[in-house]
């Protein structure tokens, strides 16, 4: 008897009426959302402005979900034009089947439109967003847990995924590869956000970074799997664009840093200009404000230290008597004196 395990949902979709609300289309939202919310705080903390990473994703994310079902169409072409099966269920994404190799080629593709669109340089760009993308992948295996699909070989650990048999699977207790994929994208995002901050990686190595520590980790992930895959040389398919992909993103890594070392200091041309435009129209206020207000406040002092002398000197007697040109009030005083003098 098995005391411990990891139960798989019953169903992977729930209908909310007519609509049905899939896990495995939750999971990829949820991730792409949760991508360019961090990008866009790694894009500011890089001089970019808030919204700009957004902007790119509306380009790079179609583009990453039509690459992503391209590759998995292709290479399990069985699957959809073998016989016996449908060929328009090559289109029905909700099933499952997205290649993240096809996603981060085509994706790149949408994001360099949408980059030059808007002046900025694809490498910084996914640098600001390779953790996220690292999160959303460990969000979007969740996705194949709902679908009971792409788990691994038999086991008795206890934390064995459950699989329910069907038409396509056989019941049984096997390695939950989605759980170990999903976990290993979290620490592939936590290595280079620490990398990034450690050595402060520019020019596209810290989305290199990304791409070789997720290839090393899908290589063995890969190899526990038991779902059908065309193999080359004893090895499956995946496997082998795992070590080509980890090899490619290492020599980028070297090879930039010796082209091009250390990191981009403007990221996005026309942030720079916006804070350059807000500055100047700072300037411009404090320099004519001070001059207005220092003249009222000049004219107000003067009318108080005039008021204030009046005050001092009392009112002023300008009657005959005085022909030194002193008050008569003065003259006055001494008469009076005088006369106390002379009683």
């Amino acid at each position: 008897m098995d005391l411990a395990y990891i139960p798989s949902p019953s169903t992977g979709v729930i209908h909310l009426g007519p609509i049905p609300l899939r896990g495995y289309a939750f999971c990829i939202i949820i991730g792409v959302f949760v991508a360019v919310w961090y990008g866009n705080k790694r894009w500011i903390a890089r001089g970019g402005t808030a919204g700009t990473v957004a902007d790119i994703a509306v380009w790079a994310v179609p583009f990453g979900l039509v690459g992503g079902r391209l590759y998995h169409v292709i290479t399990d072409y069985q699957l959809y034009f073998g016989e016996g099966e449908n060929w328009v269920d090559a289109f029905k994404i909700w099933q499952g089947g997205l290649g993240i190799w096809g996603a981060i080629a085509l994706g790149a593709v949408g994001a360099w439109i949408g980059c030059r669109r808007r002046g900025i340089p694809l490498p910084a760009y996914a640098d600001a967003i390779a953790p996220g993308i690292a999160l959303a992948q460990a969000i979007g295996r969740w996705g194949n847990w709902f679908n009971q699909e792409l788990y691994g070989r038999p086991t008795d650990l206890p934390w064995a995924l459950k699989i329910t048999e069907s038409a396509n699977r056989e019941a049984g207790l096997y390695h939950p590869t989605f759980l170990y994929e999903s976990l290993w994208c979290v620490g592939v995002a936590l290595l280079v956000v620490w990398a990034d901050r450690r050595f402060a990686l520019g020019h596209g190595r810290a989305f290199a970074l990304y791409v070789a520590a997720y290839c090393a980790g899908r290589g063995w992930i890969e190899y526990m799997r038991v779902d059908e895959a065309h193999h080359i040389l004893g090895l499956r398919l995946n496997v082998w664009t795992a070590i080509v992909v980890f090899v490619l993103a290492v020599l980028y890594i070297v090879l930039s840093s010796r082209m091009r070392p250390g990191r981009e200091e403007v990221v996005e041309p026309g942030a720079v200009k916006k804070a350059e435009d807000e500055k100047a129209a700072e300037e411009k206020a404090t320099e004519t404000e001070p001059s207005g207000t220092g003249k009222a406040a000049g004219a107000g002092a003067g009318a108080e230290d005039d008021a204030r002398d009046a005050a001092d000197a009392g009112p002023e007697d300008t009657s005959p008597g005085a022909p030194d040109g002193t008050s008569g009030r003065v003259g006055l005083d001494k008469d009076v004196e005088h006369g106390a003098g002379r009683s």
